[in-house]
């Protein structure tokens, strides 16, 4: 059976969706649409499903995932759930609705509140990576199915030294566990 590396199972930096951390949210959603276009991986049929922001160095420094996008549409969210998901907290299906209702969240018609969160700056809704969201590009894929366990992360900044070099995706870890588990069967 193969032992895979990190760095073997990684997107590259140069084929992930990236922005300069000044552009708005539509320009991330654009950039992860032409990434999603382009890419072609050898592991998995997986498109992305997150944004690299990128510092006038073009240095990463935040990530923006599909979820913080959806968050964005309504800027109510960042009071009410800071960070941590409803489903967390035990809360159920009908209270979760009273709060829909009783915080007048999307009352105004989607494609207003689409416009004014894509004239927003994309820093304003950037997740900046934890010490625990990094992994080196020599890590085991143990390593990384731990750091991606033990955190709940979708993806993990591949790094070389103290470089960004890409980024490892759980979809991408998902299928090479996966592989290996069709390996032992045969």
């Amino acid at each position: 059976m193969k032992a895979y590396s990190v760095k073997e199972l990684m997107v590259p930096l140069s084929e992930y969706a990236t922005v300069n951390e000044d552009a708005t949210l539509y320009d991330a959603v654009l950039a992860l649409e032409k990434a999603q276009e382009n890419f072609e991986d050898k592991h998995t049929r997986y498109r992305h499903r997150a944004i690299l922001m990128l510092d006038k160095n073009g240095h990463v420094v935040g990530k923006l995932s599909q979820l913080d996008v959806l968050k964005a549409l309504e800027p109510k969210y960042r009071d009410m759930i800071q960070g941590e998901g409803s489903h967390r907290f035990g809360f159920t299906k009908k209270f979760m609705q009273s709060m829909l209702e009783d915080y007048s969240l999307f009352a105004n018609p989607l494609d207003d509140i689409c416009r004014k969160a894509g004239e927003q700056p994309v820093k304003n809704f950037m997740h900046t990576p934890t010490e625990g969201e990094y992994i080196s590009e020599e890590a085991t894929l143990e390593v990384a199915i731990h750091q991606l366990i033990m955190g709940q992360h979708q993806s993990l900044l591949v790094t070389r030294e103290r470089e960004i070099v890409g980024i490892l995706r759980l979809t991408d870890v998902f299928a090479a566990v996966f592989h290996k588990m069709k390996e032992c069967f045969v």
